[in-house]
């Protein structure tokens, strides 16, 4: 694509993650056309209103030597300390997949690899998220496919430079625990696994009477789905997986955002068709310890 002013319709891209900073909303995710294929890179778009968006703007290219080659996936921006991270999925033909941080001054780039592998090396890990809270960063992620059938969201501790794990990663909740999960329908065609549960895309968002909800995506009946979960207060749980999916059908990996006025937004790819996929942006009620999907913002 080349850069100019697109719609969010004209916006091809999955896994969408956005951060308002400097007056401006930086939108990131993964790029559509090389989700599944060898990739190089990571894009961003930036916007004053949420409904035109400057870009793209090449915030990361694979450098010479670089081991990843493929599974450039779901990059989360985040300002920490005084810079910005990136963190993100990389992958290889001769690894598994994991997650990994790059550091930029900037939001729009350039970023650098900055720190080494986060998640067990023998662990097939995804979609990682950054938790801060009391200044201790956690890392949130999924782990589904072989060693992990039921689709398993995992945190993990780091180190306050955001280089290094902390202790061991603990299971917080499955996939399947969630009342409206189905076992994902192409896990013997794509894994050679009989039954699965998929997982990806974990968020958290802290709530005024301190509740802690996380949403994530796995399959549903009809579908990519995203659901709920709810913390009393801790990060570490236990969490309580509702009832009744957020968004019930075709899109998934969504994220919550305050935009200028603090009014919190519910973003996702939709719908979730390979070369349709572009971001969508909803308004977020919160009544009785449930999220509630709004108009959308048009």
């Amino acid at each position: 694509m080349k850069t100019g002013t697109w719609t969010r319709e004209q916006i091809n891209l999955r896994d969408p993650y956005v951060l308002f900073c400097q007056g401006k909303y930086y939108l990131y995710g993964t790029r559509s056309d090389t989700a599944w294929t060898e990739a190089d890179g990571f894009d961003c778009y930036v916007s004053e209103d949420l409904a035109s968006f400057e870009g793209p703007i090449e915030i990361f290219h694979r450098p010479d030597g670089f081991f990843a080659d493929r599974n450039y996936w779901a990059p989360e921006c985040v300002a920490y300390d005084g810079k910005y991270y990136l963190v993100t999925t990389f992958g290889a033909q001769d690894r598994p997949l994991g997650i990994y941080v790059l550091q930029a001054e900037q939001p729009e780039g350039p970023f650098e690899p900055y720190s080494g592998l986060l998640t067990p090396q023998n662990w097939n890990c995804i979609d990682g998220t950054l938790f801060v809270e009391k200044d201790v960063p956690w890392l949130i992620y999924s782990r589904s496919q072989h060693g992990a059938k039921n689709g398993d969201f995992v945190l993990q501790q780091l180190s306050s430079d955001l280089k290094n794990p902390v202790g061991e990663p603990v299971t917080l909740f499955q996939a399947k625990d969630a009342p409206w999960a189905k076992p994902f329908p192409f896990s013997k065609e794509e894994f050679g696994i009989d039954e699965m549960y998929f997982s990806d895309g974990p968020s958290l968002l802290r709530m005024e009477d301190r509740k802690l909800m996380m949403i994530f995506s796995s399959w549903s009946r009809n579908g990519y789905a995203v659901g709920t979960a709810v913390s009393d207060g801790d990060v570490r749980g236990p969490w309580k997986l509702l009832e009744d999916p957020l968004f019930p059908e075709n899109g998934g990996h969504g994220m919550f955002f305050r935009d200028r006025n603090g009014e919190i937004l519910f973003t996702l790819h939709y719908p979730n068709d390979k070369g349709k996929e572009h971001p969508v942006f909803y308004r977020v009620a919160y009544e009785d310890g449930k999220l509630l999907l709004g108009d959308q913002v048009l």
